[in-house]
């Protein structure tokens, strides 16, 4: 459950990510949305590993 929330987390921060750099915003802000997406898929990835 948690890893579907993460990665629909991803999928808004990506679409602001776009969003963002469509609109002119600063580099640096649109990249920093991307590499928070990133940050949610490998989190959600993790949670689907199988624990001890």
């Amino acid at each position: 459950m948690v890893s579907l929330l993460l990665m629909g987390a991803a999928g808004l921060l990506i679409g602001g990510a776009y969003s963002l750099r469509s609109q002119e915003f600063p580099r640096w802000v649109w990249i920093a949305f991307l590499a928070l997406a990133g940050l949610a898929l490998v989190a959600a990835y993790l949670f689907t590993l199988p624990g001890d």
